[in-house]
């Protein structure tokens, strides 16, 4: 059985530096069609890099890219794909609905302008010129134009910074769409909850290198907190002291309590609190997995640095 069956993008070993500061080590990176991957990581871990080697605006060192199965420089494979970078400098005078018209233009069979309009949450916006948007507005538009090619592949780098909630979770609800209908898309993000709720797959790099990888769930595996939440009369300071407990804090109302074992906490709360309510714990998210990860992975890069020196 081919392997490759299905397989919108891939980096198979692929290794890239600037001068003597290695941005990619020996990275291997898959997605598939139908399937949501968010690139995690902090700034200067090699996301960048490893999109603009996708995009063909880079070449690797060492290693295979790979898009369709082709190189991501052949126009057969460019014209698959729609992409909505963190930066984007478009004609300022023209119109929303002039810009979609053009970029459609280079599709072989692209969303009408309705459509993708529609998808994007722009259809008021279509006689404005791109100058006067705010910046969530142009972001809309954006988004409008990375899709409106019906791209088999979209790249999405940070799409909804400057976005109302009301509107990210719109654009949630289209990439959604996208999906089922097939479309593979790699997320980068900084809104740790936009990648919990979107993706299917999750990849973490670090220092150039691919620190995990694999679903939502075996992401959050990998952190063994959980948070309990409560309405209770026992002071913050009485918690806090608790063996059991990591952290604990106060909002408004209820407390919040990070644990590694939530059971005997939990009894604890029962025991010493009659007046307990709206008891709830959860396990760990995909910000604290992420958290845990990449503070493992930068001390474990110090040591080895210190041991060398």
């Amino acid at each position: 059985m081919n392997s490759s069956i299905g397989v919108a993008a891939r980096l198979v070993a692929v290794g890239k530096s600037y001068g003597g500061v290695m941005a990619l080590d020996g990275v291997d990176l898959q997605l598939r069609s139908g399937q949501l991957l968010a690139l995690l990581g902090s700034n200067g871990a090699g996301k960048s890099t490893a999109i603009s080697l996708l995009l063909g605006l880079l070449r690797p060192d060492a290693g295979t890219v790979e898009l369709f199965g082709q190189a991501p420089g052949r126009i057969q494979a460019r014209r698959r794909i729609g992409v909505m970078l963190q930066h984007a400098e478009l004609p300022p005078t023209l119109q929303v609905g002039e810009l979609l018209r053009l970029t459609a233009s280079y599709y072989p069979a692209p969303r009408s302008l309705i459509e993708s309009a529609e998808l994007a949450g722009v259809s008021d916006l279509l006689k404005r010129p791109y100058a006067r948007l705010s910046g969530g507005q142009q972001r809309r538009v954006q988004f409008a134009l990375a899709l409106c090619g019906r791209p088999e592949l979209l790249f999405l780098d940070e799409p909804t910074v400057g976005m109302d909630i009301q509107t990210r979770q719109r654009l949630w609800a289209t990439i959604r769409q996208l999906i089922v209908e097939g479309c593979a898309v790699l997320l980068t993000t900084h809104y740790l909850e936009e990648a919990e709720a979107l993706a299917d797959r999750v990849c973490v790099m670090a220092r150039g290198r691919v620190i995990h990888e694999g679903s939502v769930d075996e992401f959050r595996a990998r952190v063994a907190l959980k948070r309990i939440r409560c309405l209770t009369t026992l002071p913050l300071d009485t918690v806090r002291g608790w063996p059991e407990v990591s952290e604990v804090r106060q909002d408004k109302v209820r407390l919040h309590i990070t644990v590694v074992e939530a059971e005997a906490v939990v009894r604890r709360l029962l025991e010493t609190d009659p007046q307990l309510r709206e008891l709830e714990v959860q396990r760990a998210g995909v910000a604290e997995a992420f958290t845990e990860l990449t503070q493992d992975a930068d001390e474990a890069s110090n040591s080895a640095q210190r041991e060398a020196a």
